[in-house]
């Protein structure tokens, strides 16, 4: 058996690269390694194809000690206070009206006109029972909005950057509700248009998509109409091809861009918004299966088996550390703080620290308080990418990558230009890591002004992580959408209202259900 992202002889390359990146001399290692006999770069996938010689992994194992031990001449910090004190616009916190002497609570001593009931486990593509075991039986909707909706679209792509921070009013229960669920909605539907391409190249993607007249990209994959000789020279993705091409879509499959955030539901229903990271690492032993991680997340897994503790299970022996784990489990943090980017921001790093360190967990932070301030009405997608990059150091690495994408994609017409771009500043990174990732994801966002299809198609259409990256786009763009019904019913219809998952208790949830657990937890303290 060849397990993937954990044998130390396929480590080994990887950190080299990492080291390598973080600035430390790995030359002398490097030569030990290829001079027993060691290959001289990483795997593209999990695992190296044939075993090693017993040395070369003791070898390995040794080199990694060794590589830990290194220095890193300009380290970028990963504590929170520290991460804070580099940002010199990091958001101020939104102020909370202190209510007066003896007033009773938000809805307390009244019986709202209307109300939402929260779907039961008895209806088809609706939660299982007992999913809401610790939710109550309906959500309170005001009958009057106090916000006003600003109008949609806000700025050109390839206008110049506006400075300035402002803040949308607090969102009603109605309109956060219409927009977590298009959230959910997004999230999902964007993960899907980029399976059946995952891993490829970007040559294959282009070409596969032009076969069939979709490109630039538009619309679901198909295999309709594609010549055998492509087919045969790139193959769509083999676990995903036979649920995510166009003929054959009925319902969202399982993913871990979509088990992720049950999770973080799950962790915020038992622990509210002051869990721990400790907290964190317990639910995934009790609920998530080890097999259902990759990358970072398996490596923080052995970790945890291994007696580890966080933060240490974010950096022993883990050359993921900088890739995009963290980032695809942010979106509930977001969701659960609309118009609070620091506190979404705080929170995702106590996520992101289990499995990450310095830009993995930026790229986490970033993506959480972009989503906060979408999920608080603002509707102008540059103000929202902006507001993310209050939260990350301006010298980082992923900062860099971000302005990088986000300029390129506003200087620029046409899209293929940009990824070209992209790829040729940033394509030395595995197609994994979360630089390349975050910057195509700001630079869809900008292009596509926040158009939702715009959006999505992009950020699948430029490589890399495909899956990752239509997903985190479509949530934002879900959110910039404002309801289930702005998105194309193309996008939305094929889903089912029906999410698969190895998640006990939760296979076969409905997205409209997930809106509503979602919105009980923003609301919750």
């Amino acid at each position: 058996m060849r397990l993937t992202w954990l044998q130390p002889e396929d480590l080994i390359t990887h950190e080299l690269r990492q080291s390598s990146e973080d600035g430390r001399d790995t030359t002398a290692i490097s030569t030990r390694w290829q001079a027993a006999g060691g290959p001289p770069t990483p795997p593209t996938t999990g695992a190296s194809p044939t075993p090693v010689p017993p040395h070369l992994r003791t070898l390995a194992e040794a080199l990694l000690t060794e590589l830990s031990q290194l220095p890193t001449p300009h380290p970028e910090p990963t504590h929170l206070p520290t991460i804070r004190s580099a940002c010199p616009t990091w958001p101020a916190r939104p102020h909370t009206p202190t209510p007066p002497k003896n007033a009773p609570p938000d809805g307390a001593g009244s019986s709202p006109r209307h109300s939402i009931p929260v779907p039961g486990g008895d209806v088809p593509g609706r939660s299982p029972q007992g999913v809401e075991r610790n939710e109550p039986e309906e959500i309170p909707v005001p009958e009057r909005s106090t916000t006003e909706e600003t109008p949609r679209r806000g700025t050109d792509p390839r206008a110049p950057a506006t400075s300035g921070h402002t803040r949308p009013a607090r969102p009603t229960a109605a309109a956060l509700l219409n927009r977590l669920h298009a959230a959910w909605l997004g999230r999902a539907a964007g993960c899907l248009l980029g399976k059946p391409v995952e891993k490829l190249p970007l040559t294959a993607i282009r070409q596969l998509a032009t076969a069939t007249g979709n490109w630039p990209l538009t619309t679901w994959f198909t295999a309709q109409g594609v010549p055998r000789h492509l087919l045969a020279r790139h193959p769509w993705n083999r676990r995903s091809a036979a649920t995510s091409l166009a003929e054959n879509i009925n319902g969202m499959p399982e993913d871990d861009d979509l088990n992720y955030p049950l999770l973080n539901l799950l962790l915020l229903q038992r622990h509210t918004k002051s869990f721990t990271t400790t907290h964190l690492a317990h639910l995934w032993l009790d609920e998530l299966p080890a097999g259902r991680t990759f990358t970072a997340e398996r490596i923080a897994y052995r970790n945890l088996l291994l007696g580890l503790t966080p933060p240490q299970t974010a950096s022993h022996n883990n050359p993921f550390r900088e890739w995009i784990g963290a980032l695809i489990r942010a979106d509930v943090h977001g969701w659960t703080h609309p118009g609070n980017p620091a506190a979404a921001a705080e929170q995702a790093h106590r996520d992101a620290t289990l499995t990450h360190t310095t830009n993995g967990v930026y790229g986490a932070m970033f993506i959480a308080a972009t989503i906060a301030e979408a999920a608080a009405g603002a509707t102008d997608v540059h103000h929202c990418l902006r507001t993310g990059l209050t939260v990350v150091p301006p010298q980082s690495r992923l900062a860099q990558a971000v302005h990088h994408g986000i300029e390129t994609a506003r200087r620029t017409r046409d899209f293929d230009t940009v990824v070209d771009d992209l790829h040729a500043t940033y394509g030395h990174h595995h197609w994994v890591h979360v630089i390349p990732n975050a910057a195509l994801i700001a630079a869809a966002l900008t292009h596509a002004d926040g158009d939702f299809t715009g959006s999505i198609c992009r950020a699948v259409s430029g490589g890399w992580d495909t899956d990752s990256n239509g997903a985190t786009t479509g949530s934002i763009a879900g959110l910039l959408a404002g309801s289930p019904e702005a998105i194309p019913a193309h996008w939305t219809t094929p889903l089912r209202n029906r999410l698969a998952t190895s998640i006990a208790g939760l296979d076969g949830i409905g997205f409209d259900t997930l809106a509503h657990l979602t919105h009980t937890e923003a609301h919750r303290p």
